[in-house]
């Protein structure tokens, strides 16, 4: 530190030359200071990316040093001045920080006290092999194991299997890869798995579920309804023509049609996504039946998640059609969080407004509730990333894993299958440039070489050199700069190499992202400054189909591959690297690690260590040996991440999936007779009125119906927290009949029952009520059933209402609102309810696969099944008649039970009744931890509101919504 004293005075004098801004900067005393504010503060950045890493006495030093030098006469009043306050701006930045891991302890803490209840009530030990050595094999540990496991599918299966993928822009040739932030190595990984799925044995088709996309300024082909992929075919996984279907990318219009979404902004429309893509699975499952199962359909063996946004909808589908779920999680919403928030550049609200954090971190949530199997790339990302959800503990999980093993009671919890499968690469046909000693000459820009030689070689003043190739985004985490500066600072490498980046294609930087741009700007401002012209290349464009090329000119130059972001969730350039025998240098932090323990072709860096990289690239480019045996191991190795043996792992587990079949048996079968003929159905599902306005709110719609003359037409569906008990007496106490509706989805989703008459004459007294059975099979997915109500009874005597030393109950079991998927518990005093998300979060830590609703008032709590909710079941009948939801109304109120938000996203026509009858929300009533408009698209032309509940305000919804032209 102290050899640097003139260059940070030199740096310093830079700070105050830069003015007002640096000024201001230095001049605040607070640890917010160092966050984002807007525009660049170079006081912010010399704390941030220089000093970061020493010790405050040094600084505090080196300030002492720097006067000491100084006469009198000499000394700058403003440069003592700002150099103190950058060491005090040191010293904040450390107490920020201290206080930042405190508050994570504590929340670790808070969260393991109730895993630690979870495990303690697990009253037998592990088995003995599990406390041997194999405890530490993630086998045993999350259930990523076939033994003694039954396949249920086999070779002569038809397996369809559904992927799903929302975000970016997905087509099968010539992926715009690094186009934006969403079309990057998830996009790629998809299509890849869908082509490599379909070339297996057994596999009859696969349909890649996405966004069909009409923007302008975006190419025709994102906006075509279905696209067939070309099948990759394997070395012995050839199909027999006439086996295989193939695989499809099917585009689901959902969200503004002429309108381009970021990820972050997709989440309102998901449930649209949901009935359109089920909509499209029931037609597939039935063609596919009668093409190869004598006209029975035939349903997806998985419905396959990618990112939290599709893990939303795979869990949706999944639980509509009662077939199993696998996610997989790709980059962690948690983990973002925890990486954004030491950085200390962003308050948490403000990287919510920016990535909707909460909103996708709620949906891996989810998504551990409703899969069967979760898909991880490494073993660190079950171990540090998965670890880190309310949903998943590792040492929880390898209890459970036990118990179920030996047929021990669980108690009602359940853990997903945690499996280790890392992508596949695509080999193609590769050829290797170098001969049996690896020595080959340096490229010319020939005329049979490829083009893109040619863009990259006319950079470089010697392009026979060793090139360092780099292919990443322009994103901060991706830390080009840094290897910029390490290749920049590093003479000897700069005369032994040349640099090439990749990164992504772009027109102009005035027209790419703020942070694209600003990474771009710094690294060329970093090539100007260590003048590299001659040395760097930075090519505006390239096809997906031209990085091999790419990869084979850097292996022609006896160069390497370069990959040290901040973390890496898996890394698959690093494989590609490896597959062309290019010998790689990575991050020490994340997947390369299990990477390169497999690959053995590379070596692992300090991504914060400039020094590091730079020692590591000379290292490897100037010792012969070690490059070839780098680049041999990586050849030698590089099957094991061979997409067969991706789809054999992938297939292999999904074969222990038990039998999930939909409750719907047959297509042909599912029309009810009442419903025959009717064109539109409607759901009155007003639950934040009393009784006597619910009646008059139907009654009122039954009058327009029938002016209308839509009565014949139009079906009726009651959906409510009531029980069917409290629903007869409501209806005979108002002189309805129950027969009136074609059905009443009870006790907020859980039942399912069909009202009918056995007399002649329809009376109350001959009307009987049928309980869908196939429903209940449909919703009991990992229900706790008794171990849950035990645990709650439990939680309900610990909810107390203290005045002074005396503690009274508030929450009491009932019996007499429960039934068989429907835990129901009678509120005393609602002001002392947890918030649901609390309690949401107590069942998930505790692997108790449910959910908790309040309703009537919050005098009510009701605990049901994952897959059990008022619009699941509303999906349930849609399926179960042959409805097309477009055509259900669905009204509600402003307010009501604490599922109500669900009601209004998807296909179907939305009314709001507003009005003095609502009753106000309260805190208690929701589970977000987020804003309404992450889930709710409000100005969907779908949701009409109107401001009274009479027959002219319901007329005139209907003529909104274009039921009726009156």
């Amino acid at each position: 530190m102290y050899g640097n004293d003139n260059w940070i005075n030199s740096y310093i004098e830079a700070i105050l030359d830069a003015g007002k801004g640096a000024t201001a900067a230095a001049g605040a005393d607070r640890p917010s200071l160092l966050r984002e504010r807007g525009h660049f503060s170079p006081a912010r950045y010399f704390v941030e990316e220089v000093i970061t890493g020493y010790d405050e006495t040094d600084l505090y030093k080196t300030w002492l040093r720097a006067n000491a030098t100084r006469s009198p006469q000499e000394r700058n009043t403003r440069l003592d001045n700002m150099t103190w306050r950058i060491w005090n701006l040191a010293r904040k930045k450390k107490e920020f920080e201290k206080e930042e891991a405190n508050r994570l302890l504590k929340r670790r803490l808070e969260t393991e006290k109730p895993r630690l209840d979870a495990t303690a009530d697990m009253s037998e030990d592990l088995f003995e092999g599990e406390k041997g050595d194999d405890a530490g094999d993630p086998s045993v540990a999350y259930g990523d194991s076939t033994t003694g496991n039954t396949p249920r599918i086999s070779s002569v299966d038809k397996l369809y299997i559904v992927l799903i993928s929302l975000h970016g822009l997905v087509r099968g040739e010539n992926m715009e890869l690094g186009r934006d932030s969403d079309t990057g190595g998830q996009v790629k990984y998809v299509v890849e798995l869908a082509k490599a799925l379909s070339s297996c044995p057994g596999v009859y088709r696969v349909d890649l579920l996405t966004r069909q996309i009409l923007a302008p300024n975006f190419d025709r082909c994102y906006g075509e309804p279905v696209e067939a992929l070309v099948s990759t075919s394997f070395k012995n996984f050839k199909q027999e023509r006439g086996e295989n279907s193939g695989a499809y990318i099917i585009r689901i219009p959902f969200g503004p049609k002429d309108k381009y979404l970021a990820k972050e902004h997709l989440w309102p429309f998901i449930q649209e996504f949901v009935d359109g893509a089920l909509s499209h699975i029931v037609q597939m499952s039935r063609a596919i039946g009668e093409e190869i199962s004598c006209g029975h359909p035939v349903w997806p063996a998985v419905i396959h998640g990618h990112y939290a946004s599709a893990g939303v909808a795979a869990a949706l589908l999944s639980g509509a059609l009662n077939v199993p779920m696998v996610f997989t999680g790709h980059f962690l919403g948690k983990d973002k969080l925890e990486e954004l928030l030491k950085q200390g550049r962003q308050t948490r609200e403000q990287i919510n407004m920016a990535y909707k954090i909460m909103r996708r971190i709620e949906a891996e949530e989810l998504a551990l509730d409703a899969s069967e199997i979760v898909i991880a790339s490494t073993r660190q990302e079950i171990e540090e990333q998965w670890n880190l959800y309310d949903g998943f503990e590792v040492i929880l999980a390898r209890k459970l894993r036990a118990r179920a093993k030996r047929g021990a009671n669980c108690y009602g919890r359940y853990v997903p299958r945690m499996v280790i499968i890392p992508p596949g690469v695509e080999f193609g046909h590769i050829t290797h440039d170098f001969d049996m000693d690896g020595e080959e000459d340096g490229p010319s820009p020939a005329s049979e070489d490829p083009s893109i030689w040619f863009e990259i070689m006319r950079f470089f003043t010697n392009p026979r050199k060793p090139m360092i190739l780099a292919v990443a985004r322009p994103y901060p985490e991706k830390n080009i700069t840094a290897l910029v500066k390490a290749f920049g600072e590093c003479r000897p490498l700069r005369e032994l190499a040349n640099l090439t980046l990749i990164m992504g294609n772009r027109e102009a930087v005035s027209k790419m992202h703020n942070m694209s741009a600003a990474v771009l700007t710094s690294v060329l401002s970093l090539i100007d400054e260590y003048d590299l012209y001659g040395q760097v290349a930075y090519p505006k464009h390239h096809k997906q189909s031209e990085v091999p090329d790419i990869y084979r000119l850097a292996v022609r130059t006896k160069g390497a591959f370069v990959n040290v972001p901040y973390f890496e969730q898996f890394g698959v350039t690093l494989i590609e690297a490896a597959m062309h025998g290019l010998p790689v240098i990575a991050t020490k932090n994340g997947a390369p690690v299990e990477i390169n323990q497999v690959l053995d072709n590379g070596l692992l860096v300090d991504p914060h260590d400039q020094h590091a990289i730079a020692d590591a690239l000379y290292t490897l480019l100037s010792e012969k040996q070690l490059w070839s045996r780098c680049r041999d191991n990586g050849l030698k190795n590089i099957h094991q991440f061979s997409w067969p043996e991706h789809c054999k792992n992938y297939l292999s587990r999904i074969s222990t999936l038990g039998p999930r079949y939909p409750a719907i048996a047959s297509i042909k079968e599912q029309i009810r007779a009442p419903i025959k003929g009717r064109k539109h159905i409607t759901v009155i599902a007003v639950d934040s009125v009393s009784k006597e306005d619910l009646i008059h709110i139907v009654r009122n719609f039954i009058e327009v119906i029938r002016t209308e003359k839509l009565l014949g037409l139009t079906g009726f569906v009651l959906s409510t927290s009531l029980t069917i008990a409290e629903i007869q007496s409501l209806l005979i106490s108002a002189g309805m009949l129950p027969t009136d509706f074609d059905a009443f989805i009870c006790n907020s989703g859980s039942d399912l029952y069909y009202p009918s008459h056995s007399g002649d004459i329809p009376s109350n007294s001959h009307v009987t009520f049928a309980l869908d059975r196939n429903y209940q099979s449909h919703i009991e997915y990992h229900w706790g059933g008794e171990g849950l109500r035990k645990y709650l009874v439990k939680w309900a005597s610990s909810v107390v209402e203290r005045r002074g030393r005396i503690e009274k109950q508030v929450i009491f079991e009932d019996s007499e609102h429960s039934s068989t998927y429907c835990l129901a518990f009678k509120v005393i005093n609602p002001n002392h309810l947890p918030p649901l998300k609390e309690l949401q979060k107590l069942m998930r830590v505790q692997s108790l696969r449910c959910q908790a609703l309040y309703n009537h008032g919050a005098t009510r709590l009701s605990v049901i099944p994952i897959h059990a909710s008022r619009s699941k079941a509303l999906r349930y009948l849609s399926v179960r008649w042959g409805i097309k939801l477009q055509n259900v109304i669905v009204l509600v109120g402003e307010t009501g039970d604490s599922d109500y938000e669900e009601l209004f996203g998807g296909l179907h026509k939305t009314v709001i009744l507003k009005g003095e009858f609502n009753t106000p929300a309260n805190r208690i009533h929701t589970v977000r931890r987020y804003p309404l408009q992450d889930v709710v698209a409000l100005d969907s032309s779908n949701i009409i509101g109107i401001d009274g509940c009479n027959t002219d305000d319901m007329r005139s919804a209907l003529k909104q919504l274009g039921i009726t032209t009156q």
